[in-house]
């Protein structure tokens, strides 16, 4: 049977089962946001005080932290700050006004053929320490609204490049020439800094091979000392038994100090 990720209101909870805080390593599937994710822990916990360590876009899917509970909320910051680790998929030729799959298509380039070498070169600009622009499409703050809340009224609000710092950009589709053509894919890991926006990464290294580039797939599968081994299925969110399976993936705060 097909699950959606529409959450209703009914989710049982079972109250007998004290709780008062904990951390989840959820592994978001496509489609629903970081906050729709974070409203069904809070559903199926029945805890009002939850949320997330780093967002990823609908789109997106991996490794979502998950905080339930004042003493678990309250570390969210602590968690943010180490390197993230990421699986993604560009489509070169194509750019769009978000440089992700939920933007409009702006531009379209037939991409020339492409030698290992000339790949491997565009990559390595990108390593190391970098001033990234951030896209005006994030939720980053301008005057207390998130910068996509000007973009989609037509008003591009253009920040200072901020430092990111890129440790690993190498490709997972092996070392071969890409013939060129039509929507040629480009598939890479990246090992970077908090902060780093890979739609913007994935959209520069489009332009540096001179034929443009948005990001149609990613896949989160580090954050910190977390991974997706032994994670919660995000889906399973829906499930009647949503509350127990969750507290069987439950971390406790004692188990997360240990760990940063």
């Amino acid at each position: 049977m097909k699950a959606t990720l529409d959450f209703v209101e009914e989710v049982a909870v079972d109250v007998e089962i004290p709780f008062e805080a904990g951390i989840f390593v959820i592994d978001k599937p496509a489609g629903p946001t970081s906050f729709k994710m974070v409203s069904g822990v809070r559903r199926a916990l029945g805890i009002k005080k939850v949320g997330h360590a780093g967002t990823l876009d609908p789109f997106a899917t991996g490794l979502l932290i998950v905080c339930a509970g004042r003493p678990a909320t309250r570390m969210i910051s602590a968690m943010m700050d180490g390197q993230k680790e990421y699986l993604a998929t560009l489509c070169l030729g194509v750019e769009t006004e978000t440089f992700d799959p939920e933007g409009a298509v702006v531009s379209r380039h037939s991409v020339a053929p492409l030698q290992a070498e000339q790949i491997e070169e565009c990559l390595s600009l990108f390593r190391g320490e970098q001033l990234q622009v951030p896209p005006i499409y994030s939720a980053l703050k301008h005057q207390g609204k998130p910068l996509y809340h000007y973009a989609r009224q037509g008003i591009s609000i253009v920040k200072a490049p901020r430092p990111v710092f890129i440790e690993t950009l190498e490709r997972t589709d092996g070392d071969h020439d890409l013939p060129g053509g039509e929507e040629t894919q480009l598939s890479v890991r990246v090992v970077c800094s908090k902060g780093t926006y890979i739609r913007s990464l994935a959209a520069d290294i489009g332009r540096s091979l001179g034929c443009g580039a948005y990001l149609t797939q990613l896949r989160r599968i580090k954050s910190g000392c977390f991974t997706l081994e032994n994670s919660f299925p995000g889906a399973e969110l829906l499930f009647p038994d949503a509350r127990q399976r969750l507290l069987a993936k439950a971390l406790s705060v004692d188990d997360l100090a240990n760990l940063l």
